[in-house]
């Protein structure tokens, strides 16, 4: 029982989100990656397993490679003579990793090509899995379809936070990244909704979709000039101001559910 209860202390509390392009999902990543870094839970692992990765865009770092241009190479056979694919794939992916001050970011990369990834994906999942054992805390930012948390790793998923604006487009996608998850069998500890870009109180055809798609909706965060502004000059946002309206109310929100 005392060896089980140290595994379950080191296992990462995961945090992942996902939403259909333009809701605010990734800029939402960057807020609760500044979070949790202000109330000092660290280190995380930022995951990018968005295909149109701008993860480091928000929290103001360079990647170097991603995790995909590594499964590329390994498929290709582009090993060099002496080493073994496995530690080949193990030296790409430390190369990928980019590490910055209480977090570290990784990025999946673009989807695969034509032909067999099997055993570059079995390595790749293996990589992760030693690898998230090092963290207390991951933030996964995931496109819509959510195909890495399904595929490319195998930690359960305690928070899945999906991010919708106030659009109809918006929440029925959000009733469908939830039905999937649970098709994928994803083990999700806790599925929410938060509505994100809002100009007031969410309205009752709104309400009522959420309702009829039994989900739970957590909180809403207003549409924020301060986001726009930063994102026109170039301003990583995870260096918003903790006063802006944006980020208070999503802090309310990852109050209820960051252990």
């Amino acid at each position: 029982i005392e060896i089980k209860c140290k595994e379950l202390k080191n296992m990462p509390y995961t945090i992942a989100l996902a939403g259909k392009g333009g809701t605010g999902k990734t800029t939402m990543a960057g807020m609760l990656i500044k979070y949790l870094l202000i109330k000092e839970k660290i280190p995380i692992l930022a995951v990018d397993a968005d295909c149109n990765a701008n993860l480091n865009e928000v929290l103001g770092v360079e990647i170097a490679d991603t995790l995909g241009n590594a499964r590329e190479e390994m498929k290709k056979g582009d090993v060099p003579n002496g080493m073994t694919k496995d530690i080949f794939m193990e030296m790409k992916l430390e190369e990928s990793l980019v590490e910055s001050e209480g977090f570290d970011l990784v990025v999946m990369g673009q989807p695969e090509g034509p032909g067999c990834y099997c055993a570059a994906n079995t390595l790749l999942t293996n990589y992760l899995e030693r690898l998230s054992g090092n963290y207390p805390y991951i933030v996964m930012d995931n496109e819509a379809g959510m195909e890495h948390i399904s595929r490319l790793t195998t930690n359960n998923v305690d928070i899945l936070l999906i991010v919708s604006d106030p659009s109809r487009r918006g929440l029925l996608a959000a009733a469908r990244i939830d039905a999937l998850a649970r098709a994928l069998k994803i083990v999700v500890g806790k599925s929410y909704v938060v509505i994100n870009q809002t100009r007031e109180a969410p309205p009752e055809q709104a309400m009522a979709m959420i309702k009829e798609a039994n989900l739970e909706l957590i909180g809403t965060v207003p549409e924020d000039d301060l986001i726009y502004d930063y994102d026109l000059n170039g301003r990583p946002t995870i260096e918003m101001p903790e006063d802006s309206k944006s980020v208070q109310a999503a802090f309310k929100i990852f109050d209820k559910i960051v252990a």
